[in-house]
């Protein structure tokens, strides 16, 4: 899942290069969050999340960095705490801590006086995101990229069957991902993505933010269905399908960019 920023441009080209900067922001733990800015000198910004095991370099959010920088609008992307460059521990949950990293992170650009255009996230970056709009209500715009609806699902599939057994058991699991990295798992982080409940988090979020959700038709790890929800709680939400895109949307790259970008422009119709 991790890619470099020079491969993930042969996706997307820069047509008008902005100046691109590392900026390292302090969470409310102390802990150094690090992350690259696309500066195109436009006060408007709009700040990317990834996913899970991904980092800021991830194809995915340097693409749409791109894409906004082509468009005049400047970009932030970052690793989460215990993620990429960022300080920290890496943990399986931390919905809400990256919540707080997010907040974190807008509370700066506040300060830069820079207008926090939309908030992005890809799948569990996509929770986040929502969870940010449901607990604070400082953003108009929310791009919720594959995010899952259901936090019970997707689990067996990562931790195989069994796995609260064994997790009860022994008090933690460790689990090796795609690339053979391992990575723990305890019953308190267990626990915590189990209690939370995107269904009452989505009817927090207040009515006048706008809130986009963007899936793949042929999304193998976050089923569509789980789109569909969001579709249904969401106040103030458009829902678009990306048809043949899988979760990774490894050959739809331009779609989703234009996807986000026709939803950012709506604002200013």
């Amino acid at each position: 899942m991790h890619t470099s920023i020079l491969q993930a441009r042969t996706d997307i080209k820069a047509q008008n290069p902005a100046m691109q900067q590392k900026i390292i922001i302090q969470n409310h733990h102390g802990e150094h969050l690090v992350g690259v800015l696309h500066e195109t000198g436009s006060a408007e910004i709009v700040l990317l999340c990834h996913g899970f095991l991904c980092t800021k370099e991830n194809r995915i959010m340097v693409n749409l960095a791109l894409a906004l920088e082509n468009e005049g609008i400047s970009a932030f992307h970052f690793d989460f705490a215990g993620n990429g460059e960022s300080e920290g521990s890496f943990g399986y949950s931390n919905y809400y801590r990256e919540v707080e990293d997010l907040r974190s992170v807008v509370e700066y650009f506040n300060g830069e006086n820079r207008t926090i255009k939309a908030i992005l996230g890809h799948s569990k970056g996509g929770n986040v995101v929502l969870l940010y709009a449901s607990k604070y209500h400082d953003v108009d715009a929310v791009i919720n990229a594959s995010g899952r609806y259901d936090l019970k699902k997707g689990i067996e599939e990562r931790l195989g069957a069994g796995f609260l057994e064994r997790i009860s058991k022994n008090g933690f699991m460790d689990v090796k991902n795609g690339t053979g990295e391992i990575y723990r798992v305890t019953k308190e982080s267990l626990m915590d993505r189990l209690n939370i409940n995107m269904h009452e988090a989505c009817l927090s979020i207040d009515k006048n933010c706008r809130v986009l959700t963007i899936h793949g038709s042929s999304d193998k790890i976050v089923h569509i269905d789980d789109a569909k929800e969001f579709d249904k709680v969401i106040a103030n939400h458009r829902l678009q399908i990306i048809r043949g895109a899988g979760h990774g949307y490894t050959s739809h790259q331009g779609k989703l960019a234009s996807a986000m970008l026709n939803f950012i422009k709506e604002a200013q119709l």
